[in-house]
């Protein structure tokens, strides 16, 4: 090495000394890369790849002879809740169905699956403990992915013509490319980018090293002018505020108390964002509005309807709830309404335990591994609790599960071989 090379605050490497000194088994790095995009449920609702949706709906069950593997070690913490939370709303609300919406049973079974994905609690768990890889390996394999997320999202951006966002389409539908009233978007799925997001926030306010900063700033960014999903924007800048105060020092905080009103001012001044309090009908307020008085007027006054639900009408029914409510009726779109409405207040409090219980055991994880990867993956659990009432949890539950697959494995990995990342 030369001593101009020596001088340089960082070692010269070519590309085989970087990913030597990364510290991981690639291999086992490109197999996490291959497969977590399934569990995170990314192409779910990527119609435009229907090798990788069909591949993504029937995933739960391919996925479930990984969870035999669980047979062999000790049991996890917490299956019980999920084994009950999953027998429980896959099984009553298809039953009760049977009454309100006069289906066979193994046809109204077919409204739950998109619950199935619960199970990745157990299926992932068992691939990782067959795998056996460190933490820094699955903390390399979801930053790649959120790495791949961004460019691709700034591929499209270059690449795609005004022609391909779609301004009409069938209601219920969400093209990757659309222009609405929010202007050009696209759809690509961000739960790996979002994480990225969250990590490069905690290793900012880890040691307040500026670079961290910009990196979440660029990511922010990418979110906010091409994605454009309002949802991801206000759960991202809670997280933001929330983590920033409780890294920050005394008077830190007062400074970022005083500027709030700022921060809040300059992020509704942009319109698409303003929109959210808006009653336009370019905003679909007025059928989220009248989705969710037919839901409460259904509902009625009897306390069985309400407690336990009245169950949904299965997908493969080509009119669907427009059935019977003659209106534009998808049970996502009036959130905890909607879950309230299919499984009732049992139902929605089963799967609110599910995102909580995940928290407990990434807090009891980050107690023997405390990294700013476990603590962004945690940052995703409260996030997903915090936007429910915009976002619901059962249209990509195995977001959640898998993460609590991570913090179940985690508390099972010895200190020395997860470092730090």
């Amino acid at each position: 090495m030369t001593a101009a090379a020596r001088a340089l605050p960082f070692p010269r490497r070519n590309l085989r000394g970087w990913l030597q000194a990364a510290n991981v088994r690639w291999t086992y790095v490109a197999m996490l890369v291959a497969v977590l995009p399934l569990f995170g449920q990314s192409f779910h609702y990527v119609k435009l790849l229907p090798p990788a949706w069909a591949l993504s709906k029937a995933f739960p069950i391919l996925s479930l002879p990984l969870c035999l593997i669980l047979f062999a070690g000790p049991r996890p913490e917490g299956a019980r809740q999920m084994v009950v939370t999953i027998l429980w709303l896959v099984l009553v609300p298809s039953f009760i169905s049977l009454f309100t919406f006069q289906q066979t049973f193994f046809v109204a079974l077919t409204s739950q699956l998109k619950l199935l994905s619960l199970l990745y609690v157990f299926s992932l768990l068992g691939l990782l403990r067959w795998m056996r890889p460190t933490l820094r390996e699955i903390a390399a394999a979801f930053l790649i992915c959120a790495l791949v997320s961004f460019v691709l999202l700034l591929a499209i951006w270059v690449l795609a013509p005004q022609s391909a966002y779609a301004q009409h389409y069938v209601a219920g539908d969400s093209p990757l490319l659309g222009a609405d009233a929010r202007g050009n978007r696209i759809r690509l799925p961000m739960y790996f980018g979002l994480i990225g997001i969250l990590y490069a926030w905690r290793r900012f306010t880890h040691r307040w090293r500026p670079g961290w900063l910009v990196a979440w700033a660029a990511g922010f960014t990418m979110v906010l002018g091409l994605v454009r999903m309002r949802t991801y924007i206000l759960g991202l800048a809670l997280m933001a505020a929330i983590n920033g105060f409780l890294a920050a020092g005394p008077r830190l905080r007062l400074a970022l108390i005083a500027l709030i009103p700022f921060a809040l001012a300059g992020l509704f001044s942009i319109p698409f964002m303003a929109s959210i309090f808006s009653t336009d009908k370019a905003f679909a307020f007025d059928v989220r509005y009248i989705s969710t008085m037919k839901a409460i007027a259904f509902l009625g006054t009897d306390p069985f309807r309400w407690i336990f639900g009245v169950g949904s009408i299965s997908p493969i029914d080509p009119a669907g709830m427009m059935t019977y409510f003659n209106h534009f009726f998808f049970l996502a779109d009036i959130t905890w309404m909607g879950i309230l409405f299919e499984y009732g207040v049992v139902g929605a409090l089963l799967l609110l335990a599910v995102p909580l219980r995940g928290v407990l055991l990434m807090d009891s994880a980050r107690r023997i591994h405390d990294t700013p990867f476990l603590a962004a993956l945690r940052d995703y659990l409260v996030y997903s609790v915090l936007i429910s009432e915009m976002l619901p949890i059962t249209l990509a539950p195995g977001e959640v599960t898998s993460i609590m697959a991570i913090a179940l494995y985690a508390r099972e990995v010895r200190p020395h071989a997860g470092a730090r990342r």
